[in-house]
This record gives structure tokens, sequence and C-alpha cells, in this order.
């Protein structure tokens, strides 16, 4: 058949031939025939929303599909070997700046300002990942993903060369704009090269050297600042991304953008500046105070609220302006007014907070329960690494075989609730080797929600949106791992205090020295090494009491996207 036949090349690898046009042609119609849902879905989903004709792909769609662009033809698995360089760089980078951020902060003599090295990055990341579709819609894939190497390299240079601690955050903060586009532009362009079915499938191995990247990044990161100095830890990335920047120029494929009907208008008059003006302002206003909050400032101080009622007034210009003012939206109003696109939103941000939770609650749990160092405490996360590589894999290979993804979903979320809630009830102080791996079906699932939301996303929205969908849910991850965070490390602190409060106050402490000693709790994983026996097994046990409510906020948000998955639409892959 032409659609297996379109599963090794497809029509944007080569059309320079009447023949390739006219295989280009019959699979975009079957692309077409294959996005549509079953009867009843089709009636549910919006006109914009339902296959369109080949003659209105071109119309419409930009360099991802019916473009009018001359392409040499290449093998698919080497143009996604070439971009799967940028996800490893950019993952390790992320693992390797948390090993190393104290170390140098410290040279610098502002400690206290180390977490700007990581928070000034996550910024960046959130603030440009929704830029980069519409840009690449009007510039081209190519252009914004040599883009994005570029600024990534130049951010690491800038790091690696800095000699105040505002150049290097000012570095950070180029690399993390540079990073964004490198993980976001890799999916837009696998969704570009593929035919959807297959998507899922190619971007496990995106999941997997991701994956890879950010366990190897902190050992490496710890080893380059033990060694050689923190300073080749970037330096070092310096060549690869210019590696990368050739490898990508050589090997991707040139395309030319379609204009939109009307009179031709230069490329810079298309871009929506308003709109992307207030997108990034009401994402910095919303995730800035959930970074600061707690630690730079209480969550009480006026500053959290003033940002987040910038974020309100912001979010609702930039609706204004995308409904009413621009041509070209940053971000279109259909994505909005499309179910299962909000629901996918939802999913993928709720998951990614309830895996940010895991991720920062297991490691603290073992260190303060078995006196584990920071190296053993961190392997208790690979079972959920795996988790999550397996379950990217095989939701890869059974979508490509059953075109159904909504199953998996559920399955995903199912799993990844029973993780959270079997943390809550067997993990009190004295967890041994089998249990530790409760959180293994975490990972699974949050590996099979990372394929699989992807394609349901995509199966539901007018494929001229596809670019700005993915760099959308992107950014509903990057929110949700921040929130996660952010939520997390509050419910830590105050039961912490609520709880080791109430246990000193029964040893008959006085209220003087209970809050020094929760001060010191609270700051210090090794405080229990030279506490006296009673008050360090009350410290323990607030401990594991308050990381019990953190596995159940990470419950909750698992369970909202399990509910979220039930009403998630089923369409034709």
């Amino acid at each position: 058949m032409a659609h297996t036949a379109n599963n090794e090349r497809t029509p944007l690898l080569g059309r320079q031939s009447a023949q390739s046009i006219s295989s280009s042609a019959s699979s975009l119609s079957l692309t077409s025939d294959s996005r549509s849902s079953d009867s009843s879905d089709d009636r549910s989903r919006p006109a914009s929303a339902r296959p369109k004709s080949v003659a209105e792909e071109e119309a419409t769609l930009g360099p991802a599909r019916g473009a009018k662009e001359e392409v040499a033809a290449t093998p698919i698995g080497r143009i996604i070997l070439v971009l799967l360089i940028g996800g490893f760089i950019s993952n390790a980078d992320g693992s390797l700046l948390l090993a190393t951020h104290p170390i140098i902060a410290s040279e610098f003599n502002a400690l206290s300002d180390s977490s700007w090295l990581v928070t000034s990055f996550a910024l960046a990341t959130a603030a440009t990942q929704p830029l980069y579709g519409k840009l690449s819609d009007i510039y081209g894939r190519k252009s914004l993903l040599l883009v994005a190497y570029t600024l990534f390299g130049l951010g690491c240079f800038l790091v690696g060369m800095g000699t105040c601690m505002w150049q290097v955050v000012l570095g950070r903060v180029i690399s993390g704009a540079g990073a964004s586009g490198m993980t976001t532009l890799v999916s837009i362009l696998i969704t570009d090269l593929v035919p959807l079915r297959e998507v899922a499938s190619w971007r496990s191995y995106v999941n997997v050297v991701a994956t890879t990247g950010r366990s190897i990044g902190g050992p490496l990161g710890g080893s380059l600042a033990d060694t050689v100095g923190w300073r080749w830890s970037f330096l070092g990335q310096v060549p690869l991304a210019g590696i990368a920047i050739i490898l990508v120029y050589l090997t991707l494929p040139s395309t030319t953008p379609c204009l939109p009907p009307g009179p031709k208008q230069s490329k810079l008059a298309r871009i929506d500046f308003l709109g992307a003006a207030f997108m990034t302002l009401a994402i910095l206003c919303f995730l800035f105070p959930l970074e600061i909050g707690g630690v730079k400032v209480s969550w009480n101080h006026p500053i959290i609220f003033i940002l987040l009622f910038s974020a309100f007034v912001f979010g609702v210009l930039l609706l204004a302006t995308e409904a009413w003012y621009a041509k070209e939206p940053i971000f279109p109003m259909e994505l909005l007014r499309q179910r299962d696109a909000l629901i996918s939103f939802l999913i993928s941000s709720c998951q990614s907070a309830a895996q940010m939770g895991l991720m920062f609650a297991v490691p603290l749990y073992f260190q303060i329960t078995s006196q584990a160092s920071n190296t053993v405490a961190g392997a208790h996360l690979i079972p959920a690494v795996v988790g999550n590589a397996v379950g990217g894999i095989l939701s890869g290979v059974i979508i490509k075989r059953t075109g159904r993804y909504k199953a998996l979903i559920i399955l995903a979320t199912v799993c990844s609730s029973s993780a959270y809630l079997l943390l809550i009830i067997r993990w009190h102080g004295h967890t041994n080797w089998a249990e530790s791996l409760y959180i293994l079906p975490g990972g699974f699932g949050m590996g099979i929600v990372q394929s699989a939301l992807f394609i349901s996303l995509q199966a539901a929205i007018d494929p001229a949106h596809a670019a700005v969908a993915a760099s959308s849910l992107y950014l509903a991850s990057s929110i949700g791992t921040v929130a996660g965070l952010a939520g997390v490390s509050a419910v830590l602190q105050q039961g912490l205090r609520f709880g080791l409060g109430r246990r000193l106050k029964e040893l008959g402490i006085g209220e003087g020295r209970i809050g020094k000693i929760i001060g010191h709790a609270a700051s210090d994983v090794h405080y229990i090494d030279h506490a006296k026996p009673a008050i360090a097994k009350a410290v323990v046990q607030s401990y594991v009491e308050a990381l019990t409510w953190t596995h159940g906020l990470s419950l909750l948000c698992s369970s909202t996207a399990l509910i979220g998955s039930i009403f998630l639409g089923q369409h034709k892959l």
C-alpha cells in the first residue's frame, strides 16, 4: 500500500520528479484520510480539524506539509539521528548544571544566588518554547533550528568565559532560549517527516536519548568540576553545538514556507510581535513567583500576588490580541476551542508536575531514612528512568501497529497514580530494595504519556497548527514541572515545620529551641547525623510524614490527568 511505502520516505524528502510529486499528493490524501476520526468523532470535531483535500493542505500549511520546496531525498533515520544530538546535549546540560551550580556560585562568592543559574534557564526555556512553532512556520524549520543551536552554543560559551555572576546568568538565559528550540523543533520535524502513526515510535528514541543525557549529565559535570574545572563543562559543549550546526545544515532538507492567501508581505511583517510580547510576559509573570516563592521570598509576600495578577492581565491581553488584532496569531484561538487540545495540555501539565514531585522526593527520602550519599540517593531514581524509556518505546510500537492512543494514556495515568498511592501506603522509613521499585510505574506512565499525548494532540487539531500545538504542549509540560517543584517544596516545608514542631513539643522542648531545630532540620539533611537521638528520630519521622504529603500532591495531579484522559477523544490515525 502507498501508506506502507511512505513509512520510509515521505513527500517532504523527495519531490524532484513527476513520480515523487504524484506520490506526494497520494501520501497527502492518505494522511488526510488516516487522520480522520470515526464517524462519531468526525461529527464532534470542528470543521477546521477535519481532514482536508490536498489543495486545501497546500494552501494552508507551512513548511510542515504542502510547502512548495525543493529538497533532496534523504533517509529519515539519518535526519533524526542528527536531530538527536541536540536533544542529548540540551538535556545533559540541564542535569550537568544541577551538579555544578553550587560550585559555580561559590567561585563568585554568591552561593545564596546559585538557584538563579537554574531558574534563569528554566524561565528562558518556558518563555521561548511557544515562539519556535509559529516562527518555524514563517522562516522554516531548518533556519529556526540553526538559530536554536547557535543560541545554545553562545550561551554555553558565555557561561564558560563568565567573570562575574550576572554574566554567567545571562549565558544561562541565552542557553535556555536555544535549548527550548532544540527540543521543541525535533518533535515538530519528526511530525513533518513521518506519518502520524509512526511519530510516537520515532519520538520514543528522542525520549531515550534525552533520558540518557539527563542521566549522565550530573555525574559528568561533577567529574569535570573535580578535575579540569566547571568551566569546561560548558565550554566543552560549544564544539558539540558547532558540529550539530554543520550536520543540520548539510543533512536537513531546506524548505520554503508557504505564504498565506492575500497580498504578499515580508516575513518580518507576518510575526505577531504584540502577541509574542504578551505571551512571554504572561508566562514569566506566572512562573517567576513559582520559582522564588518559599525560596527567595515568602509565599505571602506582596510581590507574589503582584506578579500573579500581572500574569492574569497579560493573559487576557494575549487572548484579546490573538482573537481580534493579530493577522497571523502566535497562538491560534482555534487551539483553545478544541476540547482534545485543552485536555492534552492539562494531562501533560499534571503528569509533569506529578513526575517532578517524584524526582524531588525520592532522593531526599533515602538521604533522610537511610543516610544515603548523594550518589546512592540519586541512584534510587534509576527505576523511574528505566520505566520512562520502556514506556516511551512500548507506546511507540503499540501506536504504530494499532493506531490507538487513548487507552494507552489512560493506562499511563493509572500506572502513575498507583505508584504514588503505593508510596503513600508503604514508604514509612524502612524501605527495602523491592519496595524501592514502586517508583517504576510512575516513570513508565510518564514515558507513555510523553509519546502518546503528542499523537493525541496532533490527531485532534488542524494540521496547519501542528507546530504551534507541539510548542504549546512542551510549554504545558514546562509549566507543570515548575509548578510541581514549587508545590512539593511548599508542602514539604510546611509539613516538616508542623510535624516537627508537634513532636518537639511532645519531647518537652521549649519554644525558643523549637524554632532553631526546625530551621536546622529544614536547611540541612545531615543535621540528624549530629543531633541528639530523640531529636534525630523526631526529625526523621517528620520528614517521612511531610514526604508522604508530597506523594499525596503527586497523586492528586496524576488523578486529575487520569480523569482528563477519560474525556479525551480517539481519532483514527
